[in-house]
């Protein structure tokens, strides 16, 4: 039985300077706002957040104009707050805009804590691969070989660095509910990753490992408990004891059983079909996580992730040689879905923006997207979180997308942002 202790590290840090972008709410659904079992959903036209002072100037001011331009108008119908910091050598930003929630409409915190999703996979990746580095783990060794009991004969031959990079060919597990209505009336159980795992290997393989690539949390689930088994020790203690403690990262922590964002955070709502059966906003700052855990329960800040990405990006995490270029090579096989070349490496991802390459890792839990970005270089970087009211949706929440093309530039073969 898995060690159900977490660790959390908490403190608060000092508030960097930001550069606040305001602007008065746009209509916005009707509000449903609970905690805990679903009460009679109000009305309400939110109250219009006051324009906070400017308290640090960009040093490109090109920059600055195109995300002030991608932050206005927050509350909106797609988010009620953004956090964002650019740094790197060419040009440095920091900007908040929307509210911290929509009942109160006080200004968004900058400093606040958000649930980062899938950015955990990097986290997970970082320190599977110092592991490897410590000859505890081969990247080429049968994930079977480390967990006998939980992975069965019929998965036998996907490897570790499959699991990293999605070609494990290992399907989805099953969760109860197929709607975000359903989904949020279970929000509160509770899943072993044991558990998930079992439910996943118990059907045939998508395809063999090794010959696509699909994006799914399984393999990450698998690299969590992989973790544990090698060091004896719990997941969450091994990426403080690695990842967080040494970089300082005293605003990141994982939640455990707790459905709660523990310290300061903005309020996250998502769009769904309200008790009375319109569709509106119902408030989902809290709701657990551990269907996520090594794939995607994370909660940090935007200056946390910034630290870790200028960290990861110079070989401090993850030491630059052969190690680190696990994270920067996507195997060359094409996705499963789509049909094109894979996008996913160990615990990054790739796209071409602005005529460059740029890795990263988004994330989204109900009313939370985040990211991290950066060129190979470090010459420009970008952490984002978005309270998006369509956070796990089919396409790229419209505020996030804004952001990310603000900072870098239009993807490879488009004419206009949609």
């Amino acid at each position: 039985m898995r060690n159900p202790r977490r660790t959390a590290l908490r403190a608060v840090l000092a508030t960097a300077l930001v550069l606040g972008v305001t602007a008065g709410p746009s209509a916005l659904p009707a509000l449903a706002s609970t905690t805990g079992p679903a009460r009679p959903t109000p009305t309400l036209t939110p109250t219009a957040a006051p324009a906070p002072a400017l308290t640090g100037p960009s040093s490109d001011p090109s920059l600055s104009r195109r995300l002030s331009a991608a932050l206005a108008g927050l509350p909106s119908a797609d988010a009620t707050a953004a956090l964002v910091r650019v740094g790197g050598r060419e040009g440095v930003w920091r900007g908040s805009s929307g509210v911290h929630d929509l009942v109160s409409g006080r200004p968004a915190d900058p400093g606040a804590r958000f649930r980062a999703g899938s950015v955990t996979k990097v986290f997970t990746a970082a320190v599977v691969l110092q592991l490897t580095g410590e000859g505890r783990i081969d990247l080429d060794g049968s994930a079977r070989s480390y967990l006998p009991e939980l992975i069965p004969a019929s998965y036998e031959g996907v490897t570790v660095r499959q699991l990293l990079n999605h070609t494990h060919g290992i399907p989805a597990p099953d969760f109860p509910g197929t709607t975000v209505e359903e989904w949020y009336a279970d929000r509160f159980r509770i899943h072993d990753p044991r558990d998930l795992v079992r439910s996943a290997t118990a059907k045939p393989r998508e395809f063999e490992p090794g010959r696509r690539q699909h994006y799914l949390n399984i393999g990450y689930t698998i690299a969590g408990l992989l973790i544990e088994r090698v060091t004896g020790d719990t997941y969450e203690h091994q990426v403080g004891v690695r990842v967080l403690k040494p970089l300082g990262l005293r605003d990141t922590t994982f939640p455990g059983t707790d459905p709660r964002i523990a310290g300061r955070h903005n309020h996250g709502y998502q769009t769904m079909r309200l008790d009375d059966g319109t569709t509106g906003l119902r408030d989902v700052s809290v709701w657990g996580a551990t269907d996520g855990w090594a794939a995607g329960d994370i909660i940090s800040t935007t200056a946390d992730l910034e630290r870790f990405t200028h960290a990861l990006f110079r070989g401090r995490v993850v030491p630059d040689g052969p190690l680190l270029d696990e994270m920067f090579t996507l195997p060359k096989v094409t996705d499963l879905k789509t049909g094109e070349d894979a996008a996913y490496s160990v615990g990054l991802s790739m796209k071409v923006l602005g005529g460059r390459e740029v890795w990263g890792k988004t994330g989204g839990r109900w009313g939370y997207n985040a990211a991290i970005a950066s060129t190979r270089d470090g010459a420009r970087t970008l952490v984002y979180s978005v309270n998006s009211t369509d956070a796990k949706g089919q396409d790229m929440n419209k505020v996030a997308e804004k952001i990310m093309v603000a900072a870098y530039g239009m993807p490879e073969g488009t004419v206009s942002a949609r």
